[in-house]
Formats: C-alpha cells, structure tokens, sequence
C-alpha cells in the first residue's frame, strides 16, 4: 500500500521535471513538501489516495499551523501540495481535486535588505586580485552586482555566455528563460581579466567550459560562492547580513533609485510579474520625500 502513496510522488517528480521543465530548486523544495505530507499519511495510517478527503487536508494544515515556519514557507508548502493535488487529479489518482480546500497564506511583507553603495565598492574591493582565486571573485562580485543574476545562474554561467564585443550575459533562469542583460565597464574588466589570465591558470582537468571554477577545476557550488561572498562582508566591514540575493537587491535598488525603468528592471531580473518588481518601488517613496523636504518652498527647513 506505501508503495501506492510513494509511487505517485515519483511520477509527480518526473512530472514536474520533464514536462513542466522547473528548476532544480523548485523540484527539491516541492518534493520535500509533498513527501512531508505523505509522512503525515501514514502516521494517520492512510494507505490509499482515495482514503484522502478534505478533512484529512484540513487536518494536515492544522499540524502546519502548530509548526514554528514562516508564512512565506508555509505559503510555498500549499504551492506544492496544490499543484501536487492538480496532478493527482488529472492522473485519475483521486476522482477530485483536493486542492480545491487549500487557502494560500498570505506571505508576510518584508522590504528587501541592500547594501549602500558605498557598502559595495568595499566588497568589490576585498578580492586580492593578484591571486588567481582573487581574480576569479572579484569577475564574480562585478558580475553579480552589474546584472542582478540569481546565484544559481551566475554558477552555470559557461564562457560563450559572455560577449565582451556586445557587452552582455546571457543566462537562463526559471523555467529556462532565456534573458540578455547589459554590463558595465568594470564588470567587463573584471571578466577579461579573469578568463584571459587567471582562469587558464587553474587546473582544468574536467575541460569544462563552466566559467567560474573552483581550485579543482570544477564549477564552483552555491555553497562555495556564499562562504566567499561572507568572507567577503567581514573583510569590507560591512554589517548587514550579505548573502547573494542581497547583492541582486542592491543592483535593483541602485537602478531604480537612479531613474531607471520599473519594466527594463523588470526584464533583467527575470521577474514574470512586474508586481514582484514593484517591491522595490518603496524606495521612491522615500525618494520623493527628500525631494520635496529640499524643493518645497513650504517644506524646506528655517
């Protein structure tokens, strides 16, 4: 009978890898999801999908409830388990959808965490780009902060996604969406550095045109960039916890707060719904005061 319950978890995985196309990470964080639920199954001693009905879910969400998790997390959890339901339905598992009695939280609203400016020429300055290693983050650091890429991108970035001649990156993010997103000078410096003088000086015995490698050769791990990223903070000195979405804020908050358009920001973070974008418009707000505080005949100070 467990066998029933897992092996449609499995199909449910092939699904969303297959034909669906979702992410690494989506994958694993739905998979544990839905996996946690099927533990729940057979604590209550349910063997069977059509011995799962709406009170067996409701009664799941209130074991939820009693755990100490975010909104945001459990607001992924009923993600998970909706479109987990939906599959179910459409393979004749269950004879109806049993998300249909699933209530998404509301997820709490947090401003995002960026770094000052002035915050970010000290990390971009921490690398001793006189070593090899030092080089290949200070290419990374540039990189990051001049494109706003996810970290999970800038890791599988290989080189022949890098035109110096036309001064982009191309990456692909969720759903393998392929974007362009412009670079600066300096990111491109740090890049040519790198590819031409110090990547050729790590042992590449993999001969794998990853662009950032590690000492061994092969592409660097998102934990390997987040301990360098940390590293990074302390050296600069800076206080507020870093991490490399910190970074992508940063690069969208700079743009904007310089007069940037809402939609191009839009475009190169790979955000679907300008109303994920939006988040960052409280910075016009804040904007908008000082001008007015400095411009208002009525507003200024005696």
């Amino acid at each position: 009978m467990r066998t029933m319950i897992h092996q449609a978890i499995d199909d449910y995985i092939v699904f969303l890898t297959v034909e669906k196309g979702a992410s690494h990470n989506t994958i694993e964080a739905y998979s544990n999801d839905v996996r946690k639920f099927a533990q729940y199954l057979e604590d209550s001693e349910i063997h069977r999908w059509n011995q799962v009905d709406n009170s067996t879910i409701r009664g799941y969400m209130a074991t939820m409830k009693q755990e100490e998790i975010t909104n945001t997390t459990r607001a992924r959890n009923v993600a998970a388990l909706k479109s987990f339901f939906r599959f179910l339905y459409m393979e004749k598992y269950t004879d109806y959808n049993l998300g249909e009695v699933l209530d998404t939280p509301r997820k709490e609203k947090t401003l995002p965490k960026y770094l000052t400016i002035e915050e970010v020429e000290r990390l971009l300055d921490a690398p001793d780009v006189t070593t090899p290693h030092g080089c290949r983050d200070k290419a990374m650091l540039e990189l990051l902060y001049a494109s706003g890429l996810r970290v999970s991108e800038l890791i599988t970035l290989k080189l022949s996604d890098i035109s110096f001649e036309m001064a982009y990156v191309r990456c692909f993010g969720k759903g393998a969406k392929e974007r362009i997103i412009p670079l600066g000078r300096y990111a491109l410096a740090a890049l040519e550095q790198y590819i031409n003088h110090c990547r050729p000086k790590v042992d590449n015995n993999w001969q794998t045109d990853t662009l950032f490698l590690n000492k061994t050769g092969k592409g660097l791990s998102r934990q390997g960039f987040w301990k360098l990223l940390k590293k990074y903070g302390k050296e600069a000195g800076i206080t507020t916890e870093i991490t490399p979405h910190v970074l992508r804020h940063s690069f969208a908050t700079h743009l904007l707060s310089n007069g940037a358009d809402l939609r191009a920001i839009q475009e190169m973070l790979g955000h679907a719904d300008i109303a994920t974008t939006q988040i960052y418009t409280h910075l016009l707000g804040e904007q908008m005061l000082d001008v007015y505080k400095a411009a208002h005949p009525r507003a200024k100070k005696t």
